[in-house]
């Protein structure tokens, strides 16, 4: 048999490359050790092999055979003292390596996995036909079977010199042993008897020990992309960061509106000098084998130095699926730092060891500015990048006060720059501007943010993006200065909710609530649109008919799915009506009172606990309950208009477009009829129709026509003193 390529039979092993090198010559030099067995155990049973040059070998058994096994002796064993002389030289020079900041791959292994001696023994032999041809022949003459070319069990003990009769060395191939509990090693075909069942190192392990870093296969379709914010590091990381490096394990970060518990986490592992692998429980729980991708994830972490960050538990139904509680108390016993992520409360029932609980904050508007800023690299307007593409600058832009009425996490922050560039982009190709820098205005950040909203809440809520401003609001100034103050709450409620901390304790939420209260037409829908488009958020109108439930619980439930839905986005949320469901409670008499109270106690609750902005709006504030007014934080009453703002009404309605006739009287208009905003819109509409069917500008004869035409379809008399000297027969 010819001498291989790692060491002669009788010769000392190849010394070891100066320290930095690479630690494949400390691996071959151990495999080299491990080739001298085989060839000592080939050379053995060559000897008390009567035939060994049969041509069947391996394919059957003869009677010389059989009693050739039942009277021979067993294989000595074979480790010896030249052995541990070549060792211990190269374990020498493998210390002195490491001193020097080059150490072996393979020892690193045996440390981070709590490898015995004996393991990485084991672990060699396993792994010498993944690395040379020739030992899946030896491997099979050894094992006297041309079909098994990899080690068996027993096999592997004997070449490590040791006897399978004692519990020992069994014992490292237990499924709680390191090898197999670190994924480092696989026994195969268990149907077989146990001496004869093969033993298996994973292709990922090999590549590792060989110097190759890219993560396993089986991952790729569990892991999502790494949460790390480069430049984001809070305050909460590095406490998180003190807690791992005492020891700490396992970690829960429940995640508030706005907050980022994967981001987090990921800086947490960042400044412990730890690479993060993000794991998809949804993705997990769906796998076949969630267990097999357990001990996967693990090993990946170990052999990178790394920890584990998965989410969301929210994901996952530990009560009713067993298949699920069991997922997560596998997952919290991992051996490597594991930081769950989620917006439910931790049940202590979901794990063996209780983690360190964490609540993810929302960052507040410096945080939100630095991270923007980052973005674009905080430069000011120059020249257009390479490759003639423009360079796109954050200009003149104020983020801190453009960013302050959203909640946004890091990575929302990142992608909403990233679309806000987008439509720069294409605004400075559709005007035809030059090569220069191309400026982010207000604008471009607002459709940035709006496109980071998530469609869950447009299947329960019609979304409305804002088309109108402060100068489309024909309302006395009492009223649009408490509009205004109802948006400035918005944009200061980081400050003085978070900063001042004026709203502490009781649960309460960093949510602005308000309500418009007033008749039918004065406003109160369009202001809404008007405070949302101030703001740059998009106004989600709320139908009642999908929330209200003639089952006990069911609108209950429907709420907070809206609720839940809409503390992930950036937007308005409007209650139309509003009375409709946040009525008065009343005294108990049967059943139905007392499920209408409990609705409302709902109500009462999760209004105190929403992080969002909530408008509501009603025709009939007095059946309100008064509970819900205590904790609105804006009332606003929109009374009917007066003659001079009917004038204003009037004037405003019929725009700079609409033709109007030169004798048009809008004071005859605005003293005669008193008529609420949303009212004088649509007779202005239908006077728009009536003069483009005559063919004419708009007179006061077709404005009077659609008035009496509003008469009607409000159910009020027609009056021809009311109308005066323009009275006609309503055709």
């Amino acid at each position: 048999m010819r001498a291989g390529p790692h060491t002669a039979p009788d010769a000392a092993p190849d010394p070891l490359p100066d320290a930095g090198q690479s630690s494949r010559a400390y691996l071959f030099a151990r495999l080299g050790l491990v080739e001298q067995r085989v060839r000592r155990a080939v050379a053995a049973h060559r000897q008390t092999d009567p035939d060994p040059d049969d041509t069947f070998r391996g394919l059957y058994v003869s009677d010389e055979t059989a009693w050739r096994l039942l009277d021979g002796p067993a294989l000595a064993p074979l480790p010896d003292d030249v052995d541990a002389d070549q060792l211990t030289g190269i374990e020498a020079l493998a210390d002195r390596a490491g001193q020097d900041g080059a150490e072996p791959r393979l020892r690193r292994l045996a440390r981070d996995f709590g490898l015995a001696p004996l393991d990485v023994e084991l672990l060699l032999v396993a792994l010498l036909p993944d690395l040379d041809a020739r030992f899946e022949r030896l491997y099979g003459y050894l094992n006297d079977d041309v079909t098994r070319q990899r080690p068996t069990t027993g096999l592997a003990l004997a070449l490590c010199g040791l006897s399978p009769a004692t519990a020992g060395p069994r014992g490292r191939f237990a499924p709680s042993a390191p090898l197999l509990a670190g994924g480092l090693m696989r026994v195969e075909e268990e149907e077989r008897p146990w001496l004869s069942r093969t033993l298996r190192v994973p292709d990922r392990v090999t590549s590792h020990l060989l110097g190759d870093d890219t993560g396993d296969a089986r991952l790729a379709a569990l892991l999502r992309q790494n949460p790390a914010v480069p430049g984001w590091r809070p305050a909460s990381a590095a406490r998180i960061a003190t807690a791992l490096r005492a020891g700490v394990r396992l970690a829960y970060l429940r995640e508030r509106p706005g907050g980022a518990a994967d981001a987090l986490a990921a800086a947490a592992l960042a400044e412990i000098g730890r690479c993060v692998l993000r794991l998809d429980l949804d993705a997990v729980a769906a796998d076949p084998a969630p267990d097999d991708v357990l001990v996967t994830a693990a090993r990946e972490a170990r052999l990178r130095g790394g920890g584990i960050v998965a989410g969301p538990v929210d994901a996952l139904d530990p009560v009713g699926t067993p298949g699920h509680r069991r997922l997560l108390r596998r997952l919290t016993a991992l051996p490597v730092p594991v930081l769950l992520t989620g917006r439910v409360d931790w049940d202590p029932y979901w794990g063996e060891r209780s983690p360190l609980l964490v609540t993810a904050e929302p960052m507040d508007a410096a945080d939100r500015a630095r991270l923007w800023r980052a973005e674009f690299g905080d430069r000011p307007a120059g020249p257009a990048q390479c490759g003639g593409r423009p360079a796109v600058v954050a200009g003149g832009l104020d983020p801190a006060r453009e960013l302050a009425p959203y909640l946004l996490t890091p990575e929302q922050v990142r992608r909403a720059a990233e679309a806000a560039r987008q439509q720069a982009l294409m605004d400075a190709a559709a005007g035809g501007g030059g090569d220069g820098a191309v400026p982010v205005g207000a604008a471009h950040l607002r459709a940035g943010v709006r496109s980071q909203n998530a469609a869950g809440l447009e299947k329960l809520a019609r979304r409305v993006e804002p088309a109108v401003g402060w100068a489309d609001l024909v309302l006395p100034e009492p009223v649009v200065a408490q509009l205004d103050e109802l948006a400035s709450r918005v944009r200061h409620r980081d400050r003085v909710l978070g900063g001042w901390r004026m709203r502490p304790g009781g649960g309460r939420g960093r949510g602005v609530t308000a309500l418009f209260a007033g008749d039918s037409g004065t406003g109160k829908t369009m202001s809404a649109e008007v405070v949302a488009a101030d703001l740059g958020l998009d106004l989600y109108v709320v139908d009642l008919s999908t929330v209200v439930d003639k089952y006990v619980g069911q609108t209950e439930k429907n709420l907070e799915r809206i609720f839940t839905e809409a503390d992930g986005v950036n937007g308005v949320l409007l209650f139309d009506e509003a009375d409709a469901i946040f009525g008065k409670r009343s005294e108990v008499k049967d059943a139905h009172d007392r499920y209408a109270n409990m609705e409302s106690a709902y109500l009462l609750q999760r209004m105190e606990s929403f992080d969002g902005i909530a408008i509501l709006t009603t025709n009939l504030r007095a059946n309100l309950d008064d509970a819900f007014t205590r904790r609105l934080d804006v009332i606003v009453d929109f009374l009917m208009p007066g003659a001079a703002q009917r004038h204003a009404l009037w004037d405003h309605c019929l725009g700079p477009t609409l033709p109007r006739d030169g004798d048009l009287d809008l004071d005859f208009c605005a003293r005669s009829f008193e008529l609420a905003g949303g009212s004088i819109r649509a007779c202005v509409v239908t006077a728009a129709y009536l003069a483009a069917e005559s063919g004419r500008a708009v007179t006061t004869d077709h404005l009077v026509a659609a008035v009496q035409r509003e008469y009607r379809k409000l159910g009020r008399l027609v009056l021809d003193s009311e109308f005066g000297a323009y009275a006609r027969p309503l055709a």
